[in-house]
């Protein structure tokens, strides 16, 4: 297993709204809080799917009996895995002409700290997208043994990602104003791109784990 692969799959988690959302937010009226609240449900909605496929695969695994059945219950696991992450590419295909972010974007101008957390934690929790990868992490993981906190360093990287909006403002100042908007608009039309990349890597990953 490669764990540089595992973790990049976290720019598939961010790329979307969920990096568009951060931007709008980290130019709010209250950015700085809303932007840290956003993060705060983002990081819980991504601990709990996360947690909840980790244990779901080890019992798949853990229903494995003997040494044979282990390799089994890991090679359907990595089936699994392969599967879900060629859905993921044609679900990011599919949407990668939306080149305008959706119209209630506009609303986040205004938006309170607790309804971006729980905007944050909408969008990682029920995102089709989000979910597809945090099932290839967890099941990757799951198919070669590791344990739960494993998962914690791609959770990071998820977040410190996300973050990276309110980092510029934070270090730029006013002048973020002029930089974040451009950078939505590259995000917005280049990201499927930078998606497929990652996740055709994981694919080559795993299909070599499985002819072996």
């Amino acid at each position: 297993m490669n764990w540089l692969s595992v973790l990049l799959l976290a720019v598939v988690m961010i790329a979307g709204p969920q990096i568009i959302t951060a931007i709008f937010l980290a130019s709010s009226r209250e950015a700085r809080r809303s932007s840290l609240a956003y993060l705060g449900g983002a990081g819980l909605a991504g601990l709990i799917g996360l947690t909840v496929w980790h244990f779901a695969f080890h019992l798949v695994r853990g229903a494995g009996g003997g040494q044979g059945k282990n390799d089994a219950a890991r090679h359907l696991i990595d089936w699994v895995v392969l599967a879900v992450l060629l859905a993921l590419m044609l679900i990011i295909f599919a949407r990668r002409k939306r080149s305008r972010p959706p119209k209630w974007m506009n609303t986040l101008q205004a938006a309170s700290p607790r309804f971006a957390f729980g905007l944050g934690f909408l969008l990682f929790i029920a995102m089709p997208s989000d979910e597809a990868t945090m099932v290839a992490v967890t099941g990757t993981l799951a198919g070669h043994d590791k344990p739960w906190w494993h998962l914690l360093p791609f959770l990071a990287v998820t977040l410190l990602l996300l973050a990276l909006p309110l980092i510029v403002l934070l270090v730029l100042g006013q002048r973020a104003m002029t930089v974040l908007p451009k950078v939505r608009d590259w995000a917005n039309q280049h990201s499927w791109l930078v998606s497929e990349a990652v996740i055709l890597i994981f694919v080559t990953i795993v299909v070599s784990d499985l002819l072996k």
